[in-house]
């Protein structure tokens, strides 16, 4: 619930209200206060009046509005890329306290207090990880740990936004920009194909040979990736196309663990090793973190 407005007289103009922010946000992504204000669920009178009493309070105008629509000013531009961060930074806050404090994502009282949940991305580091967890169950008051799939790149934003409480990410694919982290293993690279295919029988490739394999694009992890490959949602599409002939794919060998046999993995000579990090938000002061870091450095 968003707390009572404050006087713009009882405010200091280096103070920002997370509804204010909201409110913002929302016109400057829809640039059109009918359709933000339709988003947020309210009426349009309301959030225009907000916006103009956020601009006379910061001393500068965010939007320009004219018969054509609404623009972002400068000043607008900047306020929109820290206000997400702000925002992102608060529901991680309400994320992470929740968790500590033993409650479900409804806010209700859960049977396994002070949760983690780490993130990795799907098919890589089976190994490490089974060790990791392993490891870190045998250590006295132990959290219990979630692991939670995903895509190539996401688990930077799932660490910012209070999804995950730590990861496993891998370099030079992931930036580690604003994070802590301790550097685990490093590995070379596959390419795994169909196993019916002729360039599976090599034994060594290099990334230029796998880049622009006829009738064997590879695979897309976002629709902002380069390249005709298909548009990869989880680890099961990938295996089924692989083994049906219909991409390629790069990895660290240690995607090796989750292989078909209608796979085979050719290992890339010329690539970059990967090195795999485990990495947690540069403020975090939990306890139950602080363990599992130290037990993964004793690895």
């Amino acid at each position: 619930m968003d707390t009572p407005e404050t006087p713009d007289t009882l405010r200091a103009p280096d103070t920002l209200e997370t509804r204010e922010l909201r409110y913002f946000a929302a016109v400057a992504e829809e640039l059109h206060f009918g359709r933000a204000a339709e988003r947020l669920g309210i009426a349009q009178p309301p959030l225009s009046r907000a916006v103009q009493r956020l601009e006379r309070r910061l001393g500068v105008r965010l939007l320009e509005r004219n018969r054509r629509g609404v623009a972002l000013t400068a000043a607008g531009e900047t306020l929109l890329h820290e206000g997400r961060a702000a925002l992102a930074a608060t529901t991680a806050a309400a994320r992470r306290t929740r968790r500590a404090g033993g409650a479900d994502g409804a806010g209700r009282s859960a049977a396994a207090p002070n949760r983690l949940v780490l993130a990795v991305k799907a098919a890589a580091s089976h190994e490490l990880l089974h060790k990791l967890l392993d490891a870190y169950a045998a250590e006295p008051d132990a959290a219990e740990v979630e692991v939670l799939p995903s895509g190539t790149c996401e688990q930077g934003e799932m660490l910012r936004d209070g999804r995950a409480d730590v990861a496993l990410m891998h370099t030079p694919f992931n930036s580690l920009a604003g994070f802590d982290s301790e550097e685990l293993t490093s590995e070379g690279q596959i390419a795994v194909l169909p196993a019916a295919h002729p360039l599976a029988a090599r034994t060594s490739l290099t990334l230029a040979d796998v880049a622009d394999i006829p009738g064997l694009p590879l695979a897309r992890w976002t629709s902002e990736d380069p390249g005709p490959g298909p548009e990869i949602h989880d680890q099961t599409q990938l295996a089924q196309l692989i083994a049906l002939g219909r991409t390629a794919a790069v990895f660290p060998d240690s995607a090796r663990a989750w292989l078909w046999a209608e796979h085979t993995a050719v290992p890339l000579g010329d690539a970059p090793q990967i090195v795999t990090h485990l990495v947690w938000p540069a403020h975090s002061r939990s306890p139950a973190l602080a363990r599992l870091v130290r037990t993964a450095t004793a690895l």
